[in-house]
């Protein structure tokens, strides 16, 4: 894999000083899907958002490989953002009329975003008359239509339920595996960051900064069985010592 994205030394003080993030470094190859793992306050939000170019940081460098647009970008929150007064495809083609993309093809793109993730049949309804899984998926189709090169992802399944979110989880991968992006998705779930990355990130907090790197050796087609089996297993134990030692605690 070729670098995408160098971070070197990056930090960011909020309000009166307080750093947030001091010293991260940091390589991003083309086509991974890397997780950022770490406590609530460890910096993973806001690394991502600095990433974006939504947040200056107050030392350090950011080195894209190749010159990145803002629109080879594309970010999923924590929450779905969806306006409320728009139908699904509204809300989905968004990014493009933005962008200055003509109706038709900004239309028949989001339509083929919404066939992707499922939501084909609901390109009529409004966010109201979705479930929570359902926002998620059209959150993700928004993020997509722009083709990005990049997706970033924080916390996008983190208040859906179990089921809901095992099954999200499935289509992210496939999303990744068709369209080859690069993905960053922030957790705080072991298990979620084992099962979809290929390499996992470990933060501490006070200041935020990268403390252990681990690639995960997976087949990229994963399913049941690799929740199930000894290598996953392996790695979810490896992980959760590396984070209990990363929050200063025993493993």
């Amino acid at each position: 894999m070729s670098p995408l994205l160098t971070v070197a030394g990056l930090s960011l003080a909020y309000g009166k000083g307080t750093p947030a993030l001091d010293g991260v470094d940091l390589t991003l190859n083309r086509g991974e899907f890397l997780s950022l793992l770490g406590p609530s306050g460890c910096g993973k939000s806001t690394l991502l958002r600095l990433i974006a170019g939504l947040l200056t940081p107050s030392g350090g460098q950011l080195q894209w490989q190749s010159p990145i647009a803002r629109g080879d970008i594309g970010f999923v929150f924590q929450e779905p953002t969806l306006m409320p007064w728009a139908r699904v495809i509204d809300n989905v083609r968004l990014p493009l009329e933005i962008a200055g993309v003509p109706r038709v093809e900004a239309v028949d793109r989001a339509m083929a975003e919404l066939e992707k993730v499922g939501l084909l049949d609901f390109s009529k309804s409004y966010p109201r008359e979705l479930s929570g899984g359902m926002k998620m998926r059209v959150s993700l189709a928004r993020a997509l239509v722009t083709r990005p090169a990049l997706l970033l992802l924080d916390e996008p399944f983190a208040a859906l339920d179990e089921i809901t979110r095992l099954k999200l989880n499935d289509d992210l991968l496939s999303l990744w595996r068709r369209d080859g992006f690069t993905a960053i998705f922030v957790t705080h779930s072991v298990f979620e960051s084992v099962y979809l990355s290929t390499r996992i990130a470990v933060m501490r907090p006070r200041p935020g900064r990268i403390v252990a790197e681990l690639p995960v050796e997976l087949p990229s087609q994963r399913d049941y069985a690799t929740r199930t089996g000894a290598v996953y297993n392996d790695h979810c134990r490896t992980v959760s010592t590396l984070l209990h030692q990363a929050m200063g605690a025993a493993p």
